[in-house]
C-alpha cells in the first residue's frame, strides 16, 4: 500500500505519497514535483462526469500516478489529513478531496434538495463519494478530531465537518425551535449529523490558514 506522509516546513504543510510499484490518483493540479521511476497519466472524462464538475466546482479530471519513487504535493498554510477506507463509503465536503490510493473508488454524491436549499446551494449540490479499500487525503483547514458519533447527534455551525460515513444521517435545522429565536441568537442554521457512525471534525483552523482567510476577507 502506498504511503501518505504529512510533512511541515516552515508552517507549511504538504503530502509526500511513497509508492513501491503502486498507484494512487489526486486532483488536477496538486502535483508539485516527483521523484524516482514514476509516471503521470490522466484521461478525459465523460460528458456526465464534466456536466457534475462543473455544477459542484470540483475537478472533472484525477491523474494517476504509478511506479516506485515519491510524488510531493502541493503546500498548503491550512493542512491535510490522511485515513483508511474500508469497503464502507464516506461522503467528503466539497473540496475536501485532495488524493487516494488507485483501489479507492472516486465517485460523485448528490446531497437531499432540502439540505440544499437550507445551506444556500441551490438544488444542487454534489460532493465526493470514496469507496472500496484504501488510504484518502483530505483538505483540512486544521487539526482533524475522528468522532464515532454512537447513537448521538452532533450540530455544528459552519462547514467544519470535512467527512462523515455514509451511516451518518444528515439533516438541516434551526438552532431553535422558533423562528426569532433563531434570528436574534445570530445563529441561522446549524448542520446536524444523527449516529450511527464517523465524522471527521476540522473545528479549529491553523493560525497561518485563518490569518490567509481573514486577509481574504479584508478584515486584516
Amino acid at each position: 500500500m502506498a504511503d501518505f506522509e504529512i510533512e511541515t516546513r516552515e508552517n507549511v504543510r504538504f503530502v509526500r505519497a511513497v509508492l513501491r510499484d503502486e498507484a494512487i490518483q489526486t486532483e488536477a493540479g496538486a502535483l508539485s514535483y516527483m521523484r524516482g521511476a514514476v509516471s503521470m497519466s490522466a484521461s478525459i472524462p465523460g460528458p456526465l462526469t464534466l456536466l457534475r464538475a462543473s455544477l459542484s466546482a470540483q475537478t472533472a479530471v484525477r491523474p494517476t500516478f504509478r511506479g516506485t519513487g515519491d510524488v510531493y504535493l502541493e503546500p498548503t498554510l491550512g493542512g491535510y489529513y490522511a485515513f483508511q477506507v474500508n469497503e464502507k463509503p464516506w461522503i467528503l465536503d466539497r473540496g475536501a478531496y485532495l488524493a487516494s490510493e488507485a483501489s479507492v473508488t472516486v465517485q460523485v454524491y448528490r446531497e437531499k434538495i432540502m439540505n440544499a436549499l437550507w445551506t444556500g446551494e441551490g438544488f444542487i449540490d454534489f460532493h465526493t463519494l470514496v469507496s472500496g479499500k484504501g488510504k484518502v487525503v483530505l483538505n483540512a483547514p486544521g487539526p482533524v478530531e475522528e468522532i464515532d458519533l454512537g447513537d448521538e447527534e452532533l450540530a455544528v455551525e459552519g462547514r467544519a465537518v470535512i467527512a462523515r460515513s455514509s451511516r451518518v444521517a444528515f439533516s438541516i435545522r434551526r438552532p431553535s425551535r422558533g423562528f426569532v429565536s433563531s434570528w436574534i441568537s445570530g445563529e441561522k442554521i446549524l448542520r446536524v449529523y444523527r449516529g450511527p457512525g464517523r465524522i471527521l471534525l476540522a473545528q479549529t483552523p491553523y493560525w497561518s490558514e485563518l490569518l490567509l482567510q481573514s486577509t481574504r476577507d479584508g478584515r486584516t
